[in-house]
């Protein structure tokens, strides 16, 4: 007697990523976007006016080596911490965490998109700003990245001086130099780096713990580290009222700087008295929003006032 139940449907296999989007995952590409945004700022505002044709080619070239040298940057951090994103559920779908991507082929990847980057930068841009993007490769890739991550927890506060830079490649791009007002700009991001990154922190301690990376929550607490995420948000409050002081900038720019400062602040503030995961998280959340629209303040002020 033949059965009368319906065959079996073949079990699909899970789907596997192309090759290409596991390359173009190595490099981070939310992050390095806002590496750009900030950089294309510091462009923007070396530029006095409406940007003639010839600044916006060199603003596109100075964009395109700026972002291989970031993404390559991203890439070897990949490579370094795939052992520790295979422990996270933050970082463990990482193709090198799921050994997807080969060491070798994962290395030699971020060192053609660093050669390829420089070389843009060096000759179509200017020297400098190839040298200041290098070394921003090295302080991320290797000071913070191997040394100083899994060794301090201070290593946000140190090591964001990488995550700074972009302004500041920017600006060079631009002018050939770099002035103080692009100084003022990675003042801002280098001060809303630590309490950005500790909130996230707070409510992914159990991620870093199990890592046995030394995150501030993990080796200060979580109170003391909500303090820390506070007081870091005065100090960049008063900051980001720099622009406007230094009139690099106008009322409308100084109507949103001291708005989001406030938000920020505020966030911080209820953080520290009453913690819980939800309000860490959109600490956190509201700490990008701060950062994109401050800058996008600063673009809008630029040309509108």
């Amino acid at each position: 007697m033949t059965s009368s139940n319906p065959p079996a449907a073949p079990v699909a296999s899970p789907r596997v990523p192309s090759r290409l989007s596991q390359f173009y995952a190595l490099t981070k590409p939310r992050v390095v976007q806002l590496i750009v945004f900030c950089a294309l700022i510091g462009m923007v505002l070396a530029v006095p006016g409406i940007p003639t044709f010839s600044d916006v080619r060199l603003a596109l070239i100075a964009c395109a080596g700026i972002w291989l040298v970031a993404g390559a940057a991203a890439a070897f951090n990949c490579l370094v911490e795939q052992q520790i994103d295979a422990k996270m559920r933050r970082t463990a779908w990482r193709p090198t965490a799921r050994g997807e991507i080969s060491n070798p082929l994962t290395l030699a990847f971020s060192g053609g998109l660093c050669a390829l980057g420089s070389l843009i930068l060096y000759v179509w841009v200017n020297p400098l700003t190839m040298w200041l993007t290098f070394a921003t490769f090295v302080g991320y890739a290797v000071v913070y990245t191997v040394i100083l991550k899994p060794l301090t927890p201070q290593n946000i506060v140190i090591g964001g001086a990488s995550g700074a830079m972009p302004p500041v490649l920017g600006w060079a791009a631009m002018t050939g130099s770099v002035g103080p007002e692009a100084l003022i700009l990675f003042l801002i991001i280098f001060l809303w780096t630590p309490p950005h990154f500790w909130a996230l922190a707070l409510y992914r301690v159990e991620d870093y713990r199990k890592a046995g990376l030394p995150m501030l929550p993990v080796t200060h607490g979580n109170e003391f580290t909500r303090l820390q995420i506070f007081l870091y948000t005065l100090v960049l409050f008063a900051a980001c009222l720099m622009p406007f002081i230094f009139k690099m900038s106008g009322w409308l720019y100084l109507v949103t700087a001291v708005v989001l400062s406030v938000g920020f602040s505020w966030r911080a503030w209820c953080l520290w008295r009453s913690y819980s995961d939800a309000l860490a998280r959109k600490t956190f959340r509201f700490s990008l929003i701060h950062l994109s629209a401050l800058f996008a303040a600063l673009l809008l002020d630029h040309y509108l006032v």
